[in-house]
């Protein structure tokens, strides 16, 4: 058996070396991503018609900049996916049954609780929160988990079957939350108007794609040249795109919305206060039930952040859809991604340092 201070030792000498890895765009990331936010709102605010130009290259409900910079984001992590182990994922009925009681029964129910608590007075923000409380992630999460070092294969199931239950269940619990439980509460009731074609445009633009685009490429490389050359070769060449693609879709998305966002600032910080506590909540339920139900580090972390994040291109559609694009509710969904890129960028180091500290026998590669 290892002893303590030789395994604190081996942590140590191990993390150094793994950094001492990582390439430049890795190792400041926290920088790209705020330059990609600030360029994003500069852009925005500085460049006249730009919001309104982008807003117009649009397939129904779906932004087409912000589309393919998910898609690109995406392609290279579900490349790396081993598709034929995916049966270890779902033959664990402990990790699928906590995430789905996370993400369809505790996030919806704990933001409804937190909007109303923190948003009494402001009814439009409030149900645009409790529109992105049910939108669960099914595209950025992959990027944050990845760089959590969470299990790719398990990431890919949950996604997959958030996705099904979106499709599923989200009208319905969005007339659960807004309508039938403030009326059980005595409270104002409002209604949504979602088309269900939406929501499955949704799913089929940012997972069906790059889902079906990933298999293909790793199907077609290992049987062309085998599997050491496609994990070796190919997928470090592919690897780096996936943060080319999360910039690219940050800028996108903020320069979009740079107008509505520095025109608003007080709100804004009514509406991060809730959002803040809901992604630290559910970030901290998921990894603190990962580690109860023994999971390990790498599920632990992907039960966590499936959990956390939520998919806000959905919410917005949704929410301009439902109550046009100048609305509260739709401001509450923009302003979504302003505070989960950073929180959920900040939770990537918390979950790197609890697995030093949790596994410090482990290889941290």
């Amino acid at each position: 058996m290892t002893r303590p201070d030789t395994a604190t030792t081996t942590a140590a000498t191990e993390r150094p070396a793994v950094a001492g890895r990582l390439s430049g765009l890795d190792r400041y990331l926290p920088v790209w991503i705020g330059g990609a936010m600030v360029t994003g709102l500069l852009a925005g605010r500085l460049i006249p018609g730009l919001d309104g130009v982008l807003s117009a290259v649009q397939v129904g409900a779906i932004s087409l900049p912000i589309a393919a910079g998910l898609l690109i984001m995406m392609y290279p992590v579900l490349a790396r996916i081993r598709y034929d182990r995916l049966d270890a994922v779902t033959g664990d009925r402990r990790l699928l049954a906590a995430s789905l009681t996370l993400n369809w029964l505790v996030g919806p129910a704990l933001m409804f609780t937190l909007a109303w608590l923190m948003l009494p007075d402001l009814p439009a923000y409030r149900t645009g929160l409790i529109i992105v409380g049910l939108a669960r992630c099914i595209a950025m999460v992959i990027i944050w988990n990845d760089l959590a070092c969470g299990d790719r294969d398990a990431a890919a199931v949950l996604v997959a079957l958030n996705a099904a239950f979106q499709v599923l269940t989200f009208g319905a619990l969005g007339w659960f939350y807004l309508t039938v439980m403030p009326g059980w509460l005595g409270l104002p009731t409002d209604h949504l108007h979602v088309s269900g074609w939406h929501i499955a445009a949704s799913v089929l633009v940012f997972l069906g794609i790059p889902l079906a685009a990933g298999y293909t490429t790793r199907h077609v490389g290992e049987h062309a040249r085998g599997r050491p050359w496609y994990e070796t070769t190919f997928l470090p060449r592919l690897g780096p795109w996936a943060i080319y693609g999360l910039l690219f879709t940050i800028v996108m998305l903020f320069a979009l919305q740079g107008h509505q966002i520095t025109s608003h600032p007080l709100d804004v910080a009514r509406i991060a206060i809730p959002l803040l506590a809901y992604f630290a909540l559910m970030w901290g339920a998921g990894f603190a039930t990962g580690h109860l139900l023994h999971l390990g580090y790498p599920r632990t972390t992907t039960l966590a952040f499936t959990a956390a994040g939520n998919n806000f291109e959905l919410a917005i559609a949704v929410a301009i859809a439902t109550f046009g694009v100048t609305s509260g509710q739709a401001l509450a969904g923009v302003v979504g991604p302003l505070i989960e890129v950073p929180a959920l960028l900040a939770l990537v180091y918390a979950a790197l340092a609890l697995r030093g500290r949790l596994h410090p026998d482990r290889t941290h590669a």
